[in-house]
């Protein structure tokens, strides 16, 4: 059983990327943190029950003997959505039953965060990063803490050109919001705020 935790907005700056999210949503962040095991820091947005972070490599941060995660070091470009978290009870288990290349667990924490996450070897995602990575919390889950600026995530649509086989992969997946279509590789997500619905992609 998977289910929706948060959405990746990757940028090359995280000032550059939190303004034109903010932009986007008309809508405030509020502040992340670093990631020292990736070289990575982001900013967070409450959708709810899952949130929004949007990240990118932090140039004062040592950078890591390993591939950063959600393909950072390859990433260039504006700021866009790339990549999204399943959230499941048991790391290994849903590891087991996911396609190659989904990744091998790692633990991480941040302040009183502990978490483990799903990181493939070479930083890329199957499906191209269609498929989501997979992470277990191991305590508080970030959404409740942060202030909810009555943003909700109303779909996120997942294209991809082997829909079926994404769809079949995807199948633990229970949730109405998230749907499968045939068609170029992208993320796009309609997001509810005061401002009316707005979309990133």
């Amino acid at each position: 059983m998977l289910t929706l935790d948060h959405l990746a907005v990757s940028c090359t700056d995280l000032a550059e990327g939190v303004a034109a999210i903010e932009a986007a949503l008309g809508l405030p962040l509020a502040p992340g943190g670093e990631h020292p095991h990736m070289g990575t820091h982001n900013r967070l947005l409450s959708l709810g029950d899952l949130y929004l972070e949007v990240i990118a490599i932090n140039p004062e941060a040592p950078a890591p003997a390993w591939p950063r995660w959600f393909a950072l070091d390859a990433f260039s470009g504006p700021p866009r959505l790339t990549n999204w978290v399943a959230a499941c009870p048991d790391l290994e288990a849903a590891v087991a039953v996911a396609p190659e290349g989904a990744g091998v667990p790692v633990d991480l924490a941040r302040g009183d965060l502990r978490w483990r996450m799903a990181v493939p070897g070479n930083g890329l995602l199957p499906f191209g990063g269609a498929f989501p990575a997979l992470i277990q919390w191991l305590g508080p889950h970030p959404a409740p803490r942060l202030p909810d600026r009555g943003a909700r995530l109303a779909r996120l649509v997942v294209t991809h050109p082997q829909a079926r086989d994404l769809g079949a992969a995807l199948a633990g997946v229970q949730d109405a919001r998230l749907v499968i279509e045939t068609g170029p590789l992208g993320l796009q997500a309609e997001i509810d705020t005061p401002h009316g619905r707005r979309v990133l992609a």
